[in-house]
């Protein structure tokens, strides 16, 4: 557990470390006031938003991953898989953000990234996932009966990346501000979920005024 935890935790500092040598100085040219160097900076404005974007949203994904492994308490084959999946999208992120900066005329260019961290959610919120598969078989039995949060955000994480990535053609990097709606996106999830068993046990307390000495049956739902 320990050592997937490290390796992970590796990984995810290799890439943000990356991402900043898209940052560089060649292509200022010969510099010879303080005003041709402030117009060389601006010029980097694309850079350094695609800099900027990349490195919140990896910080967040690692945030992520380290809730995810706070409450998991054992690891088995297909997580170390599912986790394995998910690094190999982390790893291609500074290429990601490369093409994003340089290319962002092109759709391509500004699809790619997008669609990287879609696949960084998608395989983070599996790996959570299949830890509380069979009554959280992977779990902290204390964390398990807190899943509900975790995975409200993983799936909020998934939509706003399915948002990001089929605005991103039309609006480029400023498709990114969709992920701001994954806090309420979240909220709206474990609102729905929880009218679930509420729901239910008024349905059953109604079917006992009706029949008095009848049969009920109430729980959560999902």
């Amino acid at each position: 557990m320990t050592r997937t935890e490290a390796y992970t935790d590796a990984v995810f500092a290799i890439a943000a470390t990356l991402l900043v040598l898209d940052l560089t100085t060649t292509s200022f040219g010969e510099i010879r006031s303080d005003g041709q160097l402030w117009a060389a900076l601006g010029a980097l404005w694309p850079n350094l938003m695609a800099f900027g974007i990349s490195f919140a949203l990896l910080s967040a994904m690692w945030i992520i991953h380290l809730r995810q492994f706070r409450d998991i308490r054992t690891i088995d084959t297909t997580l170390l898989w599912l986790n394995n999946a998910r690094l190999l999208f982390v790893v291609l992120i500074p290429f990601a953000t490369a093409l994003n900066s340089e290319f962002n005329s092109f759709y391509a260019g500004r699809m790619l990234l997008p669609i990287d961290f879609f696949l960084v959610a998608l395989f983070g919120h599996l790996s959570w996932r299949w830890a509380a598969a069979r009554g959280g078989h992977l779990m902290d039995p204390d964390a398990y009966a807190h899943r509900s949060a975790a995975a409200a955000g993983g799936i909020a994480a998934i939509v706003c990346g399915a948002i990001t990535v089929a605005a991103s053609p039309w609006f480029g990097s400023y498709a990114f501000f969709a992920f701001f709606l994954s806090g309420p996106v979240s909220v709206l999830l474990l609102r729905r979920w929880s009218r679930g068993p509420r729901a239910a046990a008024d349905s059953g307390a109604a079917g006992g005024d009706a029949a008095p000495g009848g049969d009920t049956e109430s729980g959560p739902v999902g």
